[in-house]
């Protein structure tokens, strides 16, 4: 990709997601992009342009902010305006980024492109292990949620931060597409599982 492009997309996301102290902060970001080049290179012929732009805005205008489809679409579209990014490329970035998320495990649509596949397991990478646990802290600190409720279960989640790893981030690691994601969630499952165990430990409860 030409550098002056990139230089554009990482200065819209870095402006776009100032601030953020959710867990989904540039920081995520770039750890995104990293993995996304990581996996890319095991995938063969892949549209690099288009993984690169669409790791940098996954987060940008994010759904959790109460943003649509249309208003991301109108992101991508402003901010790749006048580049030498095709219409086709940029109607792939918007499709990316309009179903990568998991929404709470309501978001039913399966990327089909190699592309969206290796964005989105860059992306649920950084839901697990050490960092993972750490942006679930962080997100539940920034929503108001408590540490753990103990009347809720690995089978009846509630809205605490515990309940989180059951509702979602166990899930992912399942939910993988490519070899070499698959491969790094392992590692970051096995963590967590640990962690999890420690937890339970000593807040006196053992799932």
């Amino acid at each position: 990709m030409l550098k002056a492009i990139i230089r554009k997309v990482i200065d819209f996301a870095k402006n776009g997601l100032n601030g953020d102290t959710s867990g989904h902060d540039w920081y995520h970001t770039k750890r995104v992009y990293s993995a996304a080049l990581l996996i890319a290179q095991g995938e063969g012929a892949v549209d690099t342009d288009v993984i690169e732009i669409a790791a940098l805005l996954h987060d940008v205008m994010d759904h959790k902010l109460g943003y649509g489809d249309e208003d991301r679409a109108r992101m991508v579209k402003d901010c790749l305006w006048g580049s030498e990014i095709s219409d086709e490329q940029i109607d792939h970035v918007i499709y990316i980024i309009n179903n990568i998320s998991f929404k709470g495990g309501k978001n039913k649509h399966v990327l089909t492109t190699i592309e969206g596949k290796i964005v989105q397991d860059a992306d649920r990478l950084d839901a697990l292990g050490a960092i993972g646990i750490a942006r679930t802290f962080a997100f539940g600190g920034h929503a108001g949620r408590a540490i753990y409720s103990p009347e809720h279960t690995p089978d009846a989640p509630g809205e605490d931060s515990i309940s989180h790893f059951h509702e979602k981030l166990l899930k992912l690691k399942a939910l993988m597409h490519t070899e070499t994601g698959t491969r790094l969630a392992e590692k970051r499952h096995l963590f967590m599982l640990e962690f999890l165990e420690e937890f339970y430990s000593e807040w006196g409860e053992r799932v």
